[in-house]
């Protein structure tokens, strides 16, 4: 086996292990993330939760020398100066277990997870218990750790799903976690938006970057002035790519300027012929307010988190 096959192998049984044992763990922001973990002078993990969990440093004595050896060899974790650390966090959705970056996401290609990650999976969930049409072909824009195409395909395991990423490390985590979860509908593709695949779908799901992050890490940053950029080109690009009756859903975040909605400013002309129906609805009125401190933040006045369902007409 190649190093990446063996890396990739080796995380998949460790997930086994982890599911085996009964591991769960909630991930919160990072903001809570760093205040429970300064609790703790220094932190220093107990269990394999704060191992993999709160992704706190650990002693060669929580694993055989021979797990730790193979744990290495895979680069799952690394020496930090007498101490260990995991490269990857595992993190529970549902009867799912993800594995994504590790605490903190600082690397460009990080695969972030957490409570947009939930609360897409939620969104997905409930469109996918209402909807009465076939859905056979799915696409998850973005996909990161592949949350959107998991949820998918387990509801609807007689759909093809497709998860795209320009990110490498994101497909290679999405196809294992495809595998932790025994789900045989999910495929992986290197692709810049849709560019690299092709024909309609009857289902468009994405939770693409909305920040404007300075360090322009691929799972925060939107591009645009306010990170807004990626989200109106997925909504131009996703459009005539829908099968009849077929539906994009749309889950982002919007910096409300000066009481305005900008994104869906920017959406409405594209959706104002009577080919498409739509809603648009905020799920959270205020989250990552620590943001408006950052450079270019300085006009907004919050950060909303919306929903946005198009449909195009039979």
């Amino acid at each position: 086996m190649s190093v990446q096959q063996i890396t990739d192998w080796t995380l998949l049984e460790l997930g086994r292990r982890l599911v085996a044992e009964g591991y769960r763990f909630i991930t919160p922001t990072p903001l809570t993330h760093e205040r429970v973990c300064q609790r703790f002078t220094p932190p220093l993990a107990k269990d394999l939760r704060d191992v993999f969990g709160w992704s706190m440093p650990f002693e060669n004595t929580l694993f055989s020398q021979e797990e730790l050896a193979d744990l290495q060899q895979a680069h799952i974790v690394e020496k930090e100066g007498s101490l260990w650390r995991s490269t990857v966090r595992w993190s529970s959705l549902g009867h799912l277990l993800i594995a994504h970056s590790a605490y903190p996401t600082t690397q460009p290609d990080s695969v972030f997870f957490g409570p947009d990650s939930y609360r897409f999976a939620q969104l997905i969930d409930a469109y996918l218990q209402q909807c009465s049409e076939p859905v056979r072909r799915v696409v998850d824009i973005g996909c990161g750790a592949g949350i959107g195409a998991l949820v998918v395909a387990c509801v609807r395991p007689e759909a093809e799903v497709l998860a795209v990423d320009i990110n490498p490390r994101a497909l290679r985590l999405t196809a294992v976690n495809a595998e932790l979860a025994d789900t045989g509908n999910v495929s992986v593709y290197h692709s810049d938006v849709l560019g690299s695949v092709e024909g309609q779908f009857d289902l468009i799901i994405a939770n693409p970057p909305y920040m404007n992050d300075s360090q322009q890490r691929a799972y925060r940053h939107g591009g645009g002035a306010l990170g807004e950029a990626l989200s109106l080109r997925i909504v131009r690009e996703s459009l005539p790519r829908l099968e009849k009756a077929g539906s994009l859903l749309l889950y982002t975040g919007v910096a409300m300027v000066d009481g305005a909605d900008p994104f869906l400013e920017a959406i409405q002309p594209l959706l104002g012929d009577d080919r498409f129906s739509w809603t648009y609805r905020e799920l959270d009125p205020d989250v990552f307010g620590e943001e408006l401190l950052k450079p270019g933040y300085e006009r907004v006045e919050r950060i909303a988190v919306v929903a946005l369902t198009v449909t195009r007409r039979h």
